[in-house]
């Protein structure tokens, strides 16, 4: 098969006066699996994304190599990122209309080949919010975050799904893994993953394709781990390394090696993003047509019926407010985008925002907490032959080992670690000493003799942990914004504790050299994975939507994105935001057909 490089071009002009089967709001991995989903049920659905369409086949540029870029793929000098003391110790809104620079950016455009994503990620200028302390990422464009995401693909158990039966805090989900591992395997084979089975029953395996390899110090570690009955795997990564015969815009991982040489994003598209891997495709069924540019304030009301009508939208380019109209809506925005959606809602059938009879929309916000870890070398490899380690998609995961069958007596839930070691075209130092040609033949000499890893644990989901809507301060369109109240608890903390002292004995007990243990606990949103805001349950008067995420309010409004978890687990959320959405949307396509909507 052919691979297109050149995506699809998007119509110019839309008819707004026509009624759609669906009104999809965001592009991502919920957005872009429901336009997968129900046009191959043969709805005609509409797509609302807020930002551009990105060619990000030309843009990301993995094979250009630093010396050919005239500042070695950083982004340019009036451009700032966000640094970490910044989120720490300011308030938000983080910049300004009258800050120095031309655009301000969230911390990721601090990582390497900036000047490859800038186009992607926000500007925070436009986009201010408000309240505690956030390192809040966005990127507003066709895909949203799913064309620099990580790429660690893992599914959920029912130790997860089950949590408060296993340890009494929180709901359960209202669902559990049987429900969902069909829609998980849809998942795996549809968009592709790599990695090892290893026969986990809290971290159940995936219909994996070829996994990458682990180097020697990941093996070492590896081996020295499983005495003490814990597992290192490779890096389960959203890739298909065997390539997809079902999709003309991706090709399989070639292992090039630029995948830690930028802030995210593969322009082969072997790493999933949603416009490859299921937005271009859907457009070829004839039933989906996507409309860049489109602001979303409100979920419009019928007010006949209290029934959602269709979706309100500002175009970006020239302000003007417009309505999509559908039979049925679907908020795919991200937890926190939607939040801010349904709580701005506001009619007189829904006073409090559209379905909220509950009271908890924008409540029980949870994500991960990050920064603990360590980092350090393997003294038998200083000085070995190179090997090519950046090419592959990631490192090494390890899954949780915490309140399993044990119980901490300081904290609930768990942590799991992700890591990496070898040698990429950017060495790690080591943390030598001196300069000279002295100090460069030490880090050359260390290159692939280091290995560090982090860990991302599961924050407790709370109801007090919430966004609402800030009543004064509004974005670059006109709609308010997002007014934080969220901090990390004493289990958080207590979590982190244990995540520094833990990764450290690991590490000194498979014999590798600690140069470093980092127990600080990196401002709260540093993840990425901001999870809850509009949970789902079976009690109306407890949660905001349904099992499969069709609010309690309002039956033709569907919730399909990471708002709808009930916890955070310790495990990253894309995979099982797609299977929820694929299992909701079928659920949708069949209730929209019997008439019940």
């Amino acid at each position: 098969m052919t691979l297109l490089r050149v995506p699809p071009p998007l119509p110019k002009a839309i008819d707004l006066k026509r009624t759609y089967d669906a009104v999809i709001v965001g592009s991502g991995a919920a957005g872009g699996m429901a336009a997968h989903v129900l046009t191959s049920h043969g709805l005609d659905v509409l797509l609302l994304e807020a930002g551009k369409q990105i060619d990000t086949t030309a843009e990301l540029h993995s094979l250009e190599w630093p010396y050919d870029h005239p500042r070695r793929g950083e982004m340019p000098y009036d451009r700032h990122a966000l640094r970490g003391a910044e989120y720490a110790f300011r308030k938000p809104p983080y910049a300004t209309k009258d800050a120095p620079w031309k655009a301000v950016h969230s911390y990721v455009q601090g990582w390497n080949g900036t000047d490859y994503t800038k186009n992607i990620v926000v500007d925070e200028k436009d986009h201010p919010y408000t309240g505690t302390n956030y390192a809040w990422v966005r990127a507003r464009c066709l895909g949203g975050k799913t064309n620099i995401w990580g790429r660690l693909a893992l599914r959920l158990s029912d130790l997860d799904f089950k949590g408060k039966s296993h340890d009494g805090w929180g709901e359960d989900w209202p669902i559990s893994y049987a429900d969902i591992e069909p829609y998980y395997d849809k998942v795996d084979l549809y968009l592709g993953i790599s990695g090892n089975p290893e026969g986990l029953a809290h971290l159940p395996d995936s219909r994996f394709q070829r996994s990458t390899r682990l180097n020697a110090a990941e093996v070492m570690l590896r081996q020295s781990m499983a005495k003490s009955g814990r597992v290192l795997t490779p890096y389960r990564a959203g890739v298909t390394t065997d390539g997809l015969k079902h999709n003309k815009y991706r090709s399989r991982c070639f292992g090039r090696g630029g995948c830690n040489r930028h802030v995210g994003g593969c322009d082969i598209h072997a790493a999933f993003d949603s416009p490859t891997g299921l937005i271009y495709p859907a457009l070829e069924t004839g039933h989906l047509i996507v409309r860049t540019g489109s602001v979303a304030r409100e979920v419009t009301v019928d007010p006949a019926t209290g029934k959602a009508r269709g979706v309100s939208f500002v175009d970006a380019a020239s302000g003007q407010t417009m309505e999509a109209l559908g039979k049925t809506v679907i908020l795919a925005a991200s937890t926190l985008e939607t939040a801010r959606l349904m709580l701005l809602s506001k009619s007189s059938a829904h006073p409090g925002g559209i379905g909220n009879s509950s009271g908890h929309v924008g409540h029980n916000f949870c994500e991960h907490v990050m920064g603990p870890g360590v980092d350090g070398f393997v003294k038998d490899l200083i000085g070995k032959p190179r090997t090519l380690d950046d090419g592959r998609p990631g490192g090494f995961y390890v899954p949780r080992f915490r309140n399993l069958k044990d119980k901490q007596k300081d904290f609930l839930r768990g942590y799991g670690f992700e890591g990496s070691s070898g040698t990429g075209m950017y060495p790690s130092s080591g943390r030598a000493p001196g300069f000279g040609a002295a100090y460069k033949k030490t880090v050359r000499d260390m290159a692939g003799a280091t290995i560090g890893m982090g860990g991302f644990g599961e924050v407790l989901s709370r109801y007090e942990n919430a966004v609402s809507i800030d009543p004064a301060v509004k974005d670059k369109w006109g709609v308010p914004v997002l007014r934080f109240d969220f901090k990390f608890g004493e289990n958080e903390k207590k979590m982190a504790e244990d995540m520094a002292n833990t990764a450290r004995e690991m590490f000194e007990e498979a014999g590798i050299e600690v140069v470093d243990t980092d127990r600080h606990v990196l401002t709260e949103g540093w993840s990425i994975h901001e999870l809850g805001t509009a949970r789902m349950g079976d009690d109306p008067k407890k949660s905001v939507v349904t099992q499969h995420q069709q609010s309690h309010d309002v039956k033709n409004l569907f919730v399909v994105d990471g708002s709808t978890h009930v916890s955070a687990s310790c495990q990253n959320p894309t995979w099982t935001i797609m299977a929820l959405a694929w299992r909701s949307c079928d659920y949708l396509a069949d209730e929209l057909r019997k008439g019940n909507l």
